[in-house]
């Protein structure tokens, strides 16, 4: 069975488990740290008890922004990322958001023609920005709000 819940700081070790293996993005400082951030939400994909994915959303005033999105390799490319990210956008909207923000790297094609699927368009570049000199694609997607 899928389902998707809010996870919390008990789990560090579980986000920093499938960071590691996934984008290698944070350390288990920074999960942490994210934790303690105001108007942070972190939520967990599971099947069953397993945790498949993680997403760390960060809402301020009318805006989200997504800090972390990553799916288990092992489930990639089988509908677990959409089902995600579908759940994710309607939060947001239900939460009368007006927007969704993320950043991207440039030489990640897959995750850009990801999100390009769900209409996040590039509004911005910030060059050189990540360790191995690759630009990151400022993406947003505007919500239409109930």
């Amino acid at each position: 069975m899928i389902s998707i819940k809010q996870i919390n700081e008990k789990d560090i070790d579980l986000c920093y488990e499938l960071d590691s293996n996934t984008i290698s993005l944070w350390s288990k400082k920074q999960w942490a740290n994210e934790f303690k951030k105001e108007g942070t939400k972190i939520f967990g994909l599971l099947i069953t008890n397993l945790v498949i994915g993680i997403c760390v959303i960060q809402v301020v005033l009318d805006e989200a922004q997504i800090n972390y999105f990553s799916v288990n390799n092992k489930f990639r490319k089988k509908g677990f990322g959409s089902f995600f990210m579908s759940y994710l956008i309607k939060k947001c909207e239900k939460l009368n958001l007006k927007k969704i923000l993320l950043e991207v790297s440039q030489g990640n094609v897959t995750a850009e023609r990801f999100y390009s699927r769900f209409d996040f368009f590039t509004v911005g570049i910030r060059k050189n920005y990540y360790k191995d000199g690759s630009h990151a694609l400022l993406k947003e997607k505007k919500l239409t709000t109930k």
